[in-house]
């Protein structure tokens, strides 16, 4: 105990334990409605999921996008992620249940597609992926643009 000292009037555990507990919270809110067999915020439209296909297929050609769960969550972590797509049917769920709660911490937009096999093809893969970051829009902008204000407005 001698590096820390607890005592030090300075010393305050509360904004640690603050962050901490609404992440619990946050976790819990997605295991709660993935086991419910609902997610709230998977519920965008068709339209929505095409959308975040072309800009993936767009940014791939034109700008910078990563995949995997790895991958995307440093991307996040670091604020470089502008869009974040998650793969719906991911199993087992667990390695995508944290990517919501950073992207709504770090204020990025994200969209649930269906398919992980879609949103692999759709980042060039022959394999599918759980999730996708786009880093640099290139000729997406306007396409990641129209995406975050749609999911502003629902």
């Amino acid at each position: 105990m001698s590096d820390l000292e607890f005592d030090n009037p300075d010393f305050n555990l509360m904004p640690i334990i603050q962050k901490i507990f609404k992440g619990i919270l946050c976790l819990f809110k997605n295991i709660i409605q993935i086991n419910l067999g609902g997610n709230e915020m998977a519920e965008v439209s068709k339209e929505l999921q095409e959308r975040a296909y072309e800009a993936i297929e767009v940014a791939k050609k034109t700008g910078k996008i990563k995949r995997g769960t790895n991958e995307v969550t440093k991307a996040i972590e670091r604020g470089i992620a502008k869009l974040v797509v998650i793969a719906e049917n991911t199993n087992p769920a667990e390695v995508i249940m944290h990517l919501p709660v950073l992207c709504e911490e770090k204020g990025i937009p994200f969209v649930h597609v269906p398919s992980k096999e879609d949103l692999g093809a759709a980042s060039g893969l022959d394999i599918p992926t759980a999730s996708i970051a786009i880093v640099q829009e290139g000729e997406a902008r306007e396409i990641i643009k129209e995406i975050t204000n749609e999911l502003k407005r629902s």
